[in-house]
């Protein structure tokens, strides 16, 4: 049986591992370990979202384990799903309008924003453009906590669109560095004629 120790890692980085080392095994258990009850039940949702079998186990006050067993049926559909190919989906577009995510603390909100931008790597499926305006313009320039899982999207061929406006208002338009400038009505636009406009 395959061991991730994933203890102490942030989220999203124990599922993405999990899922990876999922979508690369045939028949058989993974075991992953994690130090909390929010990682272990994230986990437990990852083996719902896949159909595959989950065992959860409490080992003590800081150490949970999750046992995935993969059977021929869930191997079988692990082959088809195409995991690991980064692909734009043409009818999807996330909206940044802010570094941060949610509100009520603004560190809180950029850890949250660089999990959010980490994890938009890891989908089987990615959106085909990710819109910035406002405070989100600080995401696609020189600096960025963000800028190279931006880059890496982008490298997948994921637009990225910044407002030219936003850049100018904070003084950061030389900075840009992922993407290109771009305008309100695109961005109305872009937003109007997508499937599905996610908004961290």
């Amino acid at each position: 049986m395959e061991t991730i120790d994933a203890k102490g890692q942030a989220c999203p980085m124990p599922v993405v591992r999990a899922k990876k080392a999922l979508a690369e095994m045939g028949e058989g258990q993974l075991e992953v370990l994690v130090d909390n009850k929010t990682a272990m039940h994230n986990l437990e949702n990852l083996g719902k979202s896949l159909k595959i079998a989950t065992q959860s186990e409490e080992r003590g006050e800081a150490e949970f384990a999750v046992t995935f067993t993969k059977d021929a049926a869930a191997a079988g559909e692990a082959e088809d799903c195409g995991c690991g190919e980064l692909v734009p989906a043409g009818d999807k577009v996330v909206v940044l309008s802010s570094d941060c995510m949610g509100a009520g603390d603004d560190e809180l909100g950029a850890t949250l924003m660089k999990a959010f931008v980490f994890a938009l790597t890891q989908q089987d499926e990615l959106p085909a453009t990710i819109v910035a305006y406002n405070g989100g313009v600080k995401l696609t320039v020189e600096g960025s906590p963000v800028l190279d899982d931006l880059k890496k999207l982008a490298e997948a061929g994921v637009e990225i669109m910044s407002c030219g406006t936003c850049l100018n208002h904070y003084g950061i338009s030389d900075k840009l560095a992922v993407g290109e400038v771009t305008n309100m009505y695109v961005i109305v636009e872009k937003q109007f004629n997508a499937r599905v406009v996610v908004r961290p």
